[in-house]
């Protein structure tokens, strides 16, 4: 199989392109800037800019997949109105010319795999949420509509269209996971959960998440969103718990969420709220979580 991402140099798109090179396929992976040879392994690395056609385009034809990752981190920097445009424009630009060169081609991939987040639902309390759930109208609930929307647009190709609503991927220390900012006070003696703690915290592992990508990828009745998530969600306060036993300190001193919203701004509301996402169609689909509980997964990361 030829799998062309976009975004591929992220957390996810360098393991899944490990883990996709590992088993044969043939990998493109469109980067913004070019690491070690271009070409090893079965892997080929293009440039593009994530907004604009060119040379790059001509790796679509023939391919049997194309995966975007690409889109600025919302969690990087603080919310001004200049940030969220790019966070948007990101995620809409990079998707838009990847439909476009499909388009273009004579020979169109039968798979589109288009990153999306659970965030789409927006603050919903307690309510579970699946895959039929309709969108919040928060930022980035839009964010997220906009960019859902944009990849269905490479329905009308005849190309088989997933959105993969993923949550909040958990990583080992160090490459870049969300577990990191939250490991330092907890290492300083002074963790314990951001906000209320009654917030629910949809999680995956890792390993979990590029299976999932796997699984779409070669499962073709698997269409439209699908809820990247283990079936083991906590609330924030129950994260906070397990991360203290996990590493044998105290997780009882909670972040206020004033102090929160002072140091982050805007993007503070993302970690004070959260969704209750369950797995459904993965579920369904016959997929298997290697990492369904949040004190395995824990132990794999961190012991």
């Amino acid at each position: 199989m030829k799998v062309v991402i976009g975004g591929a140099n992220g957390l996810i798109g360098k393991q899944l392109t490990r883990a996709l090179a590992s088993r044969g396929d043939e990998v493109v992976q469109l980067v913004r800037a070019v690491h070690g040879p271009q070409a090893s392994g079965g892997i080929t690395q293009v440039l593009w800019d994530g907004r604009s056609s060119g040379p790059w385009s001509s790796n679509i034809e023939g391919a049997d997949a194309v995966i975007n990752l690409a889109g600025a981190n919302v969690g990087q920097h603080r919310w001004s109105e200049a940030r969220k445009r790019e966070i948007l424009a990101s995620r809409i630009d990079s998707t838009r010319v990847l439909v476009s060169a499909m388009r273009a081609a004579s020979l169109r991939p039968r798979t589109f795999i288009c990153a999306s987040a659970v965030g789409i639902y927006g603050p919903r309390g307690d309510e579970p949420i699946d895959e039929g759930t309709a969108a919040g109208s928060d930022f980035l609930a839009g964010v997220c509509a906009a960019w859902e929307a944009e990849a269905k647009s490479a329905e009308a190709l005849s190309v088989r269209c997933v959105q993969m609503r993923t949550g909040i991927v958990l990583a080992q220390q160090g490459k870049g996971s969300a577990l990191d900012p939250l490991l330092i006070p907890f290492k300083l003696f002074i963790g314990g959960p951001v906000g209320s703690g009654k917030q629910w915290f949809p999680w995956i592992h890792l390993e979990d998440e590029v299976a999932a990508f796997l699984w779409a990828l070669d499962h073709d009745a698997l269409r439209g969103p699908v809820n990247a998530v283990s079936p083991g969600i906590v609330t924030m306060r129950e994260l906070c718990v397990q991360l203290g036993r996990a590493l044998h300190r105290p997780s009882w001193l909670p972040v206020p969420a004033a102090a929160l919203r002072l140091a982050v701004g805007q993007f503070s509301e993302a970690l004070l709220t959260g969704q209750r996402a369950v797995p459904s169609r993965l579920v369904e689909s016959g997929f298997q979580f290697r990492f369904p509980d949040l004190a395995r997964a824990l132990a794999a990361l961190l012991g």
